[in-house]
């Protein structure tokens, strides 16, 4: 049973490598980022306007130009995971790193990606739902 865990850590970075592009030779992403709150909102030029600030989540309101976009620390990774799976249900971009996420349109997640490296992740597109929305029964 100890050889699951390696070999599915190994196919996870496998993955991960993957959709990275790791080796594509298109734009470079670095290393995904680690720190706090506040240094993750550093690294992106944020100055984080704090939200929630307790023992299992940090979370802030970043601007980005004129658009906004929540960068959020946890303490576990679980939690973390637990937090990303929950608000995936209401659609929206994520750039996940360790222990952190950014959460705003496509195109802030995808120019914050350059500075903080980490995974993007899109939430349930709802969009299909809204054009039969006449066809549903109250």
């Amino acid at each position: 049973m100890r050889l699951t865990r390696p070999r599915l850590a190994l196919a996870g970075a496998a993955a991960v490598l993957a959709l990275a592009g790791c080796g594509s030779g298109g734009d470079e992403v670095p290393e995904a980022a680690t720190g706090s709150l506040e240094h993750l909102a550093a690294e992106a030029k944020c100055e984080p306007n704090m939200q929630t600030d307790t023992d299992t989540i940090r979370q802030a309101i970043c601007k980005k130009g004129k658009e906004k976009y929540i960068l959020a620390t946890f303490a576990t990774d679980r939690g973390q995971r637990e937090w990303i799976n929950t608000a995936k249900d209401y659609g929206g971009y994520y750039l996940v790193g360790r222990k952190w996420v950014a959460v705003g349109h496509d195109d802030v997640v995808t120019e914050l990606r350059g500075t903080l490296g980490g995974t993007l992740e899109q939430g349930t597109d709802h969009s299909a739902d809204s054009e039969h929305g006449s066809e549903h029964s109250g």
